[in-house]
């Protein structure tokens, strides 16, 4: 993302990043028709599923991850906690660079909003330490993907089904780097976004931790200590 793309995504969130409206208070700036949704997906599959992973042994603490949807409505804290990752013992692990095909990471299914516009997402690298911000733009070529049912053939009960690329899953790197997928079930994942998040400059929990972070893992800081952080293959 271009600094001017950066600057007006920044701009557009923080505008709508108010409190969801509700039917006995409704707040300027975000575009509602009273209080009932309306969703433009197809009418059989209105959910989507919001997951975050990380490298292997590059631990992540997502402080929040809030979501405008493209009706403008505002769901804060779609995803916060931590995000997959994979700490094998004897540093058997692989941290550099991003499988073929990630799946969906650590998250939750949301239905309360409509698909995705804009994703703020706030988190600790644990194993710099450092916090990150990133505003990632969802295209519309990317929610067209996620409307449109495919014929799939799922491996582990050998069945062809309807599924939907509608999981997207957010890899988040050390560097301030997120990776955006789209996936499915029995789908194979397709980027959709690459964006380089910049340091917040509060730090952990907004600056609520004396400039603490989470603590990284005894496994991680093995690795780490001994391999260091493969930055650049993000």
């Amino acid at each position: 993302m271009t600094p001017g793309n950066s600057h007006r995504a920044a701009s557009s969130i923080n505008k709508a990043f108010q409190p969801l409206k509700t039917c006995s208070g409704l707040l300027a700036g975000l575009l509602l028709a009273g209080c009932t949704q309306s969703f433009a997906q197809s009418s059989d599959h209105k959910e989507w599923f919001l997951g975050f992973g990380a490298p292997a042994y590059m631990e992540v603490w997502i402080e929040t991850a809030d979501v405008v949807d493209v009706q403008e409505r505002v769901l804060r804290r779609a995803g916060a906690g931590i995000a997959s990752v994979q700490t094998p013992s004897n540093n058997k692990g692989k941290p550099a660079g991003w499988p073929d095909s990630p799946g969906r990471g650590a998250g939750r299914h949301i239905s309360q909003v409509d698909l995705p516009r804009l994703i703020y997402v706030r988190w600790q690298s644990l194993a710099e330490p450092q916090t990150y911000e990133a505003y990632i733009v969802i295209p519309e070529s990317a929610r067209e993907i996620m409307r449109k049912p495919e014929k799939a053939f799922c491996r582990a009960d050998g069945k062809w089904i309807t599924d939907y690329r509608d999981d997207i899953g957010i890899g988040l790197a050390p560097g301030g780097i997120a990776k955006v997928w789209l996936g499915g079930p029995c789908l194979k994942s397709v980027e959709i976004a690459r964006v380089v998040g910049t340091i917040n400059p509060k730090g952990p929990y907004e600056g609520k931790s004396s400039g603490k972070h989470r603590p990284l893992s005894e496994m991680s800081k093995a690795y780490i200590e001994k391999f260091g952080i493969p930055y650049g293959s993000w």
